[in-house]
């Protein structure tokens, strides 16, 4: 099915990245105004005509989660009552997408909820970047476009002199996206093995499959939210003799006091991509932001005029850095 008009709507989680989307489109920002009543409910108008339209949702995950979580579903559903002909969340950072498993007796498989909730609330389709576990594009019973950051940091890292780098899994649950950066990047790789001894203390590295002495090592993982694993992973790979030591992770969570750990640990540099916003009290010399904007926006194009998405993990991205 074709449509004739796009449009673009912005909760008010990521502002930037949308504006940025709009740009590579070269669309307008959708406008809606909100008012946040004195007993904390919230009022979304939409300020335009969208009956008939193709409307995309940009909405990511990030603090104040909930008041997030809820204004999406709240735009979502004033969009369908307005008579858009289809509405697409653009979720860059998904909420709850850690909790993709019920690993413990009596708890909620939240991932599969937010995809209920994201249906029931009027989408007919999602487009996410980098989910936490494959599987939770299958939560889905619409269809859901699963985008990978790995083609944009790749072709950032191809700049630099990388005859000497290996890329690290940090532990062996990472390697489903390490597998990602050796085919787009042909370099060898390493897994670090941890171990955890009692059930109340982190898992600590006991060994390394793979040879990283006199190397530039290359961490990979799909989020960085603590920044305990990959700093622990970055001392321990100096301990084994690595030269140099970098980052890659397509969600920059930074919860608690991450930015300070990542500020003082021993890598040369941390790259990360904009799913999530960082203010500049989360930023720090070594760190790099590569912008998704373009990913999302070719993806937008591509579901718009009917095109494959998958297109777009083949051929070079070219990285903005923000």
């Amino acid at each position: 099915m074709r449509f004739d008009r796009m449009k673009v709507f912005s909760g008010s989680s990521h502002p930037k990245l949308a504006t940025a989307i709009c740009a590579e489109l070269g669309e307008p920002l959708g406008r809606i105004s909100s008012v946040r009543f004195s007993n904390e409910n919230i009022l979304l108008q939409v300020d335009e005509n969208v009956r008939g339209c193709d409307v995309y949702v940009v909405q990511t995950a990030c603090s104040p989660l909930h008041d997030n979580i809820m204004e999406l579903l709240i735009l979502i559903d004033a969009l369908k009552h307005a008579s858009a002909a289809r509405i697409t969340a653009v979720l860059p950072y998904m909420p709850y997408v850690r909790s993709d498993k019920k690993d413990r007796p009596r708890i909620s498989i939240t991932a599969r909820l937010m995809a209920d909730l994201l249906e029931s609330a009027g989408a007919n389709r999602v487009l996410v970047i980098d989910l936490h576990a494959p599987q939770i594009q299958g939560f889905f019973r619409i269809p859901a476009d699963h985008l990978l950051a790995a083609p944009l940091i790749s072709d950032y890292l191809l700049r630099k002199d990388l005859h000497d780098a290996v890329l690290v899994a940090p532990d062996a649950g990472e390697v489903k996206d390490l597998i990602r950066y050796v085919d787009q990047l042909g370099l060898p790789m390493a897994i670090i093995d941890k171990r955890r001894v009692a059930d109340d203390e982190c898992a600590k590295a006991v060994n390394i499959i793979g040879d990283v002495k006199d190397k530039t090592c290359i961490l990979i993982d799909d989020e960085i939210a603590s920044a305990g694993t990959m700093v622990s992973s970055a001392s321990y790979l100096h301990q084994q003799g690595a030269k140099r030591v970098l980052a890659a992770c397509t969600h920059a969570v930074f919860s608690g006091n991450a930015t300070e750990r990542l500020a003082n640990a021993p890598f040369e540099e941390v790259i990360v991509t904009d799913t999530i916003p960082l203010p500049d009290q989360k930023r720090f010399p070594s760190l790099t932001v590569l912008s998704i904007a373009p990913i999302l926006a070719r993806a937008i194009s591509c579901i718009h005029y009917g095109d494959s998405v998958s297109r777009l993990f083949t051929g070079a991205l070219q990285p903005v850095v923000r």
